[in-house]
């Protein structure tokens, strides 16, 4: 295995590590059936959701997923 190959996977393993972290830090979705009416929508927390902490964690988490798939498929065609 070449040099290149060990950096993709330590890198590999930081991001699913990051993933986890992410994950299990982000609060859950415990809106019941104000969800389905939409009324959390209309509040000042609802729709400046994307520049709170949930926000930023929620752009990080699907930043780091791409990269989960991408590094993954990589990995797999063994490229390195």
């Amino acid at each position: 295995m070449s040099t290149l190959s060990y950096v993709v996977g330590i890198i590999f393993i930081l991001v699913c590590l990051a993933l986890v972290v992410l994950v299990l830090a982000q609060e859950g979705k415990n809106q019941g059936l104000g969800a389905i009416q939409g009324t959390v929508e209309n509040t000042y927390w609802g729709k400046n959701r994307g520049r709170s902490r949930e926000g930023i964690l929620k752009t990080i988490t699907v930043v780091l997923s791409v990269l989960f798939i991408v590094l993954s498929i990589l990995l797999n065609m063994k490229l390195f």
